[in-house]
């Protein structure tokens, strides 16, 4: 298991970050905040999916009053994101926020930043330092002649010794780039100097099947260094799909565990039975449990028996048959017309009472 740095704590709400505690997941809803009814709607399908803390945008006044009544009616802490107006943060503030986000690249200034990190400080919530590649401030531009991994780092240690500075340690620093190298080196680096918490992620990393990959390259590549406390997968999609992203980059890292584990073969020419039917069957029961359990689903006799045996429940397909699986150990031999029912069978035979009903 790799070890992760060891970081300050800090909570957001009744979540802790830092300090060794469970990576924590985060995503932002996507809905007008001044649509409350829209917006609490898509807050409590992210509670619902799994979400552990939610970021809502503060555009204007007019989003900072409606923060107030969802803030009120959220089954998850909030955070405030805020770009541009440092007065919004203030009202987010008053208004019960979480957290607030700020970007040091368009706040409009240190004396700006400080007021509202004296805020922070009153209120005793934290603020998140949100560097990004495509709002880092000009100077460090011109410094590094570019965007570069050593300006993202330094724009964020620039920030936090300005917190500091006041005395304000309630912090939680990310760095985010659309380049994954980038996002790797700049985070590496600023794992280096500081023990604040990290919030990572790849921002903007794009719709379906390539923003999920970009995003498990990014999030687990620093996860597997021991970097990160909370995370957020940013998909050109609805905001569950991130939740549901994230939880499968830390399961499958062996950082949390939030249900069973289900792997099967990508079938090939040797496969002799109809796999695909087979496999959604089986995803779809396991989509309902929390049970901690590996359930291996093969198409031939090259590496099914061997994954099958390592798995808690699995069966192995033939010509027109399969064999069921439990524990390494072959049960019997099934059908292949009635894997699917035999194997869900076993499986619910074998969960608690309240579970082998789902």
């Amino acid at each position: 298991m790799t070890t992760r740095s060891q970081t300050r704590t800090l909570r957001v709400g009744n979540v802790q970050i830092g300090g060794g505690a469970a990576i924590a997941i985060q995503s932002m809803t996507k809905t007008d905040t001044r649509d409350i009814a829209k917006t609490l709607g898509q807050i409590n399908k992210l509670h619902t999916a799994g979400c552990e803390i939610a970021r809502v945008a503060i555009p204007d006044i007019e989003a900072a009053e409606a923060f107030c009544e969802i803030k009120k009616n959220s089954p998850l802490p909030l955070v405030a994101d805020i770009h541009f107006d440092y007065k919004l943060a203030m009202l987010a503030i008053k208004y019960g926020a979480d957290k607030i986000r700020v970007n040091p690249g368009n706040i409009g200034g240190e004396e700006k930043m400080l007021e509202v990190a004296r805020a922070a400080k009153d209120a005793g919530i934290p603020i998140r330092i949100g560097v990004n590649s495509g709002s880092l401030e000009k100077k460090y531009i011109s410094i590094y002649g570019g965007i570069t991994s050593q300006g993202l780092c330094e724009s964020a240690l620039h920030h936090i010794n300005l917190l500091e500075s006041i005395g304000f340690y309630d912090i939680v620093v990310s760095i985010k780039a659309s380049n994954i190298p980038m996002m790797l080196e700049s985070c590496t680096q600023l794992a280096a100097y500081v023990n604040y918490p990290l919030h990572i992620g790849v921002t903007e990393a794009g719709p379906g099947v390539s923003g999920a990959v970009r995003s498990a390259a990014g999030i687990g590549s620093l996860l597997m260094m021991g970097i990160g406390d909370t995370i957020r997968v940013s998909l050109t999609s609805d905001p569950e799909d991130e939740v549901l992203c994230a939880k499968e980059i830390l399961q499958a890292l062996g950082f949390r565990v939030f249900g069973p584990t289900l792997i099967s073969c990508p079938t090939c020419g040797r496969t002799e039975i109809d796999l695909r039917p087979l496999v959604n069957d089986v995803d779809m029961f396991l989509q309902g449990l929390k049970d901690n359990i590996r359930v291996a689903v093969m198409g031939c006799a090259v590496n099914g028996p061997g994954e099958a045996r390592d798995a808690d429940y699995g069966v192995a397909g033939g010509k027109g048959f399969g064999v069921l699986f439990k524990n390494g150990n072959i049960i019997k031999k099934v059908p292949d017309d009635m894997l699917a029912d035999e194997l869900i069978k076993l499986i619910k035979s074998e969960l608690a009472p309240t579970q082998a009903q789902v």
